[in-house]
């Protein structure tokens, strides 16, 4: 028998389009993928030389349970150079993965009949990650015009007694949104009002911003430290998806809880993604920056391109590396072969199926009007993306 809690969350449809592109060309058609959040750049060398002296040097058991001392201390000095932020190497959770650092989190945050509120368009796994811990997640549409940022009103008007939490990411994923200080500061005036609710800062794109420096909620308002989870890993900035190695910052009291759930549940991180991650922290960012500016010439290419397009909108999105243009002119047109186009996932079947595109609905993300495009890939691979999706789209009426 299957628990209901099992029953209530839904695949991940990132993974699922990803899993569609990958048939398709096993059976041996031409799939150019935008769907996976995932950079196309190798992890720096630094990075990888570390790892390969560790196996060498027999570094191969068991960590302690949090994580290396050693890296939990890069970690704290890297906030503080990075970040502004003070955590001790004891207020660090090392986890598998940011996800795992996210979904430790909600779970040692709320109980059953608490609600999550979450801004939409939101990163896939937020509400099922609420579902999975018992909560309810209470999402809030925000508007293309606002580039899918909340505003302090529309948090205010949502915030009810079984409040327990808030969740936020900036760079955004989906999006590419980032929010300004002033708009954070707006925010956490709104949340200073309700002391209990603590809040769950996702800032895994941070080294992805192509206008000026990272902005963190604690940056705007470092009050709410005491009631703040900072959620952060490798994968994004250093392209080391495959590494599985993420983390957590967080008052210790909180910190402990969810290293008692992760000695349970998985223990700590792989030790040689561990040793990875030192390097990455204690090493040059010059790769980082060189990524960096790949993804600002690519987001500036693909922006251009669907903004040409008849029927689509698109904004320049600040960081990360995804566009969410607006597709509504779309929806309820007709394909060639018949089929009507009455959601996005309609849209993102038609796509890969008829003219080897995958992208993402932007009805998994709470957000029916839209797509996610990754430009975490070639140009040469983006130039044919939006030959597809152009040809595509003109065959539609």
């Amino acid at each position: 028998m299957i628990s209901k809690r099992a029953q209530s969350v839904s695949p991940s449809e990132t993974l699922k389009i990803s899993a569609k592109a990958k048939e398709l060309k096993r059976e041996g058609k031409s799939i150019i993928s935008l769907s996976a959040g995932e950079p196309d750049f190798n992890t720096p060398e630094h990075i990888c030389d570390n790892a390969i002296n560790a196996i060498k040097d027999g570094f191969h058991g068991y960590t302690m349970n949090t994580g290396t001392p050693e890296l939990r201390e890069s970690i704290s000095n890297k906030l503080k150079r990075d970040n502004n932020l003070d955590y001790a190497p004891s207020q660090i959770v090392c986890t598998n993965g940011a996800k795992q650092a996210l979904g430790f989190s909600i779970l040692a945050m709320v109980d059953e009949g608490d609600e999550v509120i979450i801004p939409a368009p939101y990163w896939v796994s937020y509400p099922q990650m609420v579902k999975v811990a018992g909560a309810t997640p209470v999402t809030v549409r925000t508007s293309f015009e606002n580039n899918f940022r909340i505003t302090a009103e529309q948090l205010e008007e949502t915030i009810t007694e079984d409040t327990k939490a808030f969740m936020l990411c900036s760079p955004s994923n989906p999006t590419g949104t980032c929010y300004s200080k002033q708009e954070l500061k707006a925010i956490a005036d709104v949340l200073a009002d309700h002391p209990e609710i603590n809040i769950i800062s996702d800032e895994i794109y941070e080294y992805i911003v192509f206008e000026g420096e990272h902005v963190g909620i604690l940056n705007a308002a470092p009050e709410l430290k005491d009631r703040t989870v900072v959620i952060n890993g490798f994968s994004k900035g250093f392209a080391m998806t495959g590494w599985r190695l993420g983390y957590l910052a967080a008052p210790q009291q909180f910190a402990d809880a969810v290293a008692k759930i992760q000695s349970q549940e998985t223990s700590a991180p792989s030790s040689i993604s561990q040793k990875a991650g030192e390097a990455a922290y204690t090493g040059s960012l010059d790769p980082v920056r060189d990524m960096r500016d790949s993804f600002r010439e690519r987001r500036n290419f693909i922006t251009e391109q669907l903004s040409s397009m008849d029927g689509v909108k698109c904004f320049k999105p600040s960081g990360a590396f995804y566009v969410f243009p607006d597709i509504s002119y779309y929806l309820g047109t007709t394909a060639t072969n018949g089929d009507t186009i009455d959601s996005s996932t309609a849209l993102c079947m038609y796509l890969i199926e008829e003219h080897g595109l995958a992208a993402v609905p932007g009805d998994a993300f709470g957000e029916p009007n839209g797509v996610r495009l990754s430009y975490a890939s070639s140009m040469d691979d983006l130039k044919e993306a939006m030959h597809r999706l152009q040809k595509g789209l003109s065959e539609l009426s």
